[in-house]
């Protein structure tokens, strides 16, 4: 037994000194990852590919293949490329073999920075995955207050308040209410008196500061309450597991890429209003068109990683 316990104590000091070789590690290009190693090493292991074993996190049964592996003039630094295009919000676990000379076995995570992760989740909302042109979510509100640009702006900046404001109680009450006592299977329920609750005070808020603009949303005010993008995030944000400023990032995200929606279209309605264009597809018709355009423009932003 004694025997035993220094084996898993020696096995354990191994372990140490080999992760307290690495001291720092970041994505270089779309397929590279940069590992910094706390002093010059020599080990001709470090640049046989073989030794390596890469895996997304989530994924640990799929490997990656390293196409080549570079080490700086100095020793203290590896560049590894792959030969595919890295998922940069995602987490990879290095695996070295062989280090005898360094001290064991070396493991370690490459991830994104905090700061780094809350950016993408805001940024993939916003345009890699915007909601309406790659989702096609809440089209009826965006059809119906994309007309004039004072209103878009209006909306947009109203749909994104509500959004923020409703994601944010959703999770506090999930998180701290839903989960603990098992109500989970209630969460579209209360996510959309949440939502309503938030929609409600913006109603009465925007009656008494701004009427005119109140007015000039008219019915689609209140569709807020249950339009599927506003619905669409505290669920996905349940499924996730997302942390408190994971799920404001992604709400402000999403709210965002809705008022630069709105705002696109807007700026196009209104000079279709004075061009001309054929009896047949004046109105909606030419207006899905244009969303369609946008849709296939934004589509050029899907596969890019940050």
């Amino acid at each position: 037994m004694t025997i035993a316990l220094l084996a898993t104590l020696t096995s354990a000091e191994l372990f140490a000194a080999s992760n307290n070789l690495v001291s720092g590690t970041a994505f270089g290009d779309v397929d590279e990852i940069v590992v910094t190693f706390a002093r010059p090493v020599t080990n001709n292991q470090l640049l046989e590919r073989e030794s390596y074993q890469v895996f997304e996190e989530p994924d640990p049964d799929i490997r990656l293949e390293i196409e080549s592996i570079t080490l700086s003039d100095d020793g203290s630094r590896a560049t590894l490329r792959f030969s595919e295009t890295l998922n940069q919000s995602s987490a990879y676990v290095i695996n070295i073999k062989g280090l005898a000379d360094e001290g064991g076995a070396l493991s370690f995570t490459v991830k994104q920075s905090y700061l780094g992760h809350l950016f993408t989740i805001l940024i993939t909302a916003m345009l890699i995955k915007n909601f309406v042109f790659t989702k096609y979510l809440g089209l009826c509100v965006f059809m119906g207050t994309s007309k004039k640009k004072k209103t878009a702006k209006g909306m947009g900046l109203t749909f994104a308040l509500v959004m923020a404001i409703s994601a944010s109680m959703s999770w506090v009450i999930y998180n701290f209410l839903m989960i603990p006592f098992k109500l989970t299977f209630l969460q579209i329920v209360v996510f959309i008196g949440l939502v309503a609750l938030s929609v409600q005070a913006v109603d009465t808020i925007l009656r008494k500061l701004n009427p005119a603009l109140f007015a000039s949303f008219g019915i689609y005010l209140v569709l807020i309450t249950t339009n599927c993008v506003i619905i669409a995030v505290p669920l996905m944000l349940a499924n996730e597991g997302f942390g408190f400023w994971e799920s404001l990032m992604l709400a402000i995200g999403a709210g965002s890429g809705f008022m630069l929606a709105l705002y696109l279209m807007a700026s196009v309605r209104e000079r279709l209003d004075v061009a001309l264009v054929p009896e047949s597809f004046k109105g909606l018709p030419v207006a899905f068109l244009v969303a369609g355009q946008f849709a296939l423009a934004f589509l050029g932003f899907s596969g890019m990683s940050i």
